[in-house]
């Protein structure tokens, strides 16, 4: 015996009817307004709930919710949504910033051996002491819900970025004189670029101390299409000592000066000024930015000095502000270039290779310029 349905049977006006129709072969409103049309149209010819949800291509349980609510609100209510109350908020603004402030803390200073958060043991956290803070409606919070608040409020305690501590209580005078010196180069080129004769050479030098030289143990194996998306490296390798680059930047030309040794001493540094010396002609004073290292100081780089006097002049950078440097940036690129994944089988060998490097880069030298102006400084600088 066939299963009949003991609801209450749709009827509709004409004029109603009518309405259904044109609705069900719209194609400008709503597909959902359109597929309700359908629905109750077919319920109207007799069809019962199976029929018309496997004719449309729907399931039967939105068939079933559409024509009860016809039934019980009416043609016009059936085919709209109708309004929704909204889950009401569980977690107090007071809950929340609970919940912030505890992110914004070390778990460390919490009874916990970590020194950052994860969310699994945030989430342990609120759970087990939102009890003694009254916040009882967050002993099942999830991990979905403190994410959502962290990233409203834009924490993340997961992570960590780096920023300069203010070391030097004389950072704004002495990063002035950079800067100034800086401006010198500009008068420099526009005295050049007139024909004008100029007596100044400016350089900005850093070193790169501590360069590996490392060397595989077993071959490198290319890409191979198919087989090896990019050069694939056995983990092992064999350490043959560090280098150390000392290098300086013509801020004129873009010529960069260099010299690899295997220790970085005030011995070292004495022969970079002797080539410096011997590079430019000798009635050029040559201005050197540098940062306050020892070896620059010390009594064996004052006494060289003393010997060559009105020849070198130092422009020191404040205090762990290595970043008001130029030369930083060639180092940068040079570390995520040349040096990037870089194997040798000796010291020597990565010598050379530096060397090799700074000659490609002097055959078309690059004028490095300092981009901001004093009052547009990262330092907060006035002019």
């Amino acid at each position: 015996m066939p299963f009949e349905s003991m609801r209450e049977k749709l009827r509709f006006t004409p004029e109603e009817i009518a309405i259904l129709v044109e609705l069900s072969r719209s194609r400008s409103h709503p597909l959902r307004e359109v597929e309700r049309a359908k629905i109750l149209l077919a319920s109207v010819e007799g069809m019962n709930d199976s029929q018309i949800a496997r004719e449309l291509h729907t399931n039967r349980y939105k068939v079933i919710r559409t024509v009860k609510k016809a039934l019980a609100y009416g043609l016009e209510d059936a085919l709209i949504d109708l309004p929704r109350s909204g889950r009401p908020k569980e977690i107090s603004p007071e809950a929340r910033a609970w919940i912030i402030s505890i992110a914004c803390m070390k778990p460390k200073d919490l009874g916990y051996p970590h020194e950052l958060w994860t969310q699994r043991l945030l989430v342990e956290y609120i759970r087990t002491h939102c009890q003694e803070k009254r916040f009882e409606g967050l002993s099942n919070i999830s991990q979905g819900t403190i994410s959502k608040i962290l990233n409203k409020s834009k924490i993340k305690p997961h992570k960590i970025i780096s920023y300069i501590a203010l070391r030097d209580p004389d950072f704004d005078s002495k990063s002035a004189v950079v800067l100034h010196t800086y401006k010198q180069v500009e008068l420099i080129k526009n005295k050049v670029e007139s024909g004008e004769e100029v007596f100044s050479a400016i350089i900005s030098y850093d070193e790169k101390p501590g360069i590996l030289a490392l060397e595989n143990t077993a071959p490198d194996l290319p890409p191979k299409p198919g087989e090896y998306p990019a050069i694939a490296r056995d983990y092992e390798y064999v350490r043959h000592g560090t280098v150390s680059l000392l290098a300086g930047i013509d801020l004129l030309t873009g010529n960069i000066y260099h010299k690899v040794f295997d220790n970085h001493r005030s011995k070292e540094f004495v022969e970079f000024l002797k080539y410096l010396d011997n590079v430019y002609p000798s009635q050029l004073k040559i201005t050197i930015i540098l940062d306050n290292l020892k070896v620059h100081t010390s009594k064996e780089t004052t006494n060289y000095l003393a010997s060559i006097p009105n020849r070198f002049h130092f422009v020191f950078t404040p205090k762990h502000a290595s970043w008001l440097n130029i030369i930083e940036s060639l180092f940068s690129k040079m570390a995520r270039s040349m040096l990037r994944g870089i194997r040798t089988a000796s010291k020597d060998e990565l010598k050379n290779r530096i060397d090799e490097y700074f000659d490609y880069l002097n055959k078309t030298p690059t004028i490095f310029t300092w981009k901001y102006k004093m009052d547009e400084m990262p330092g907060g600088i006035s002019p």
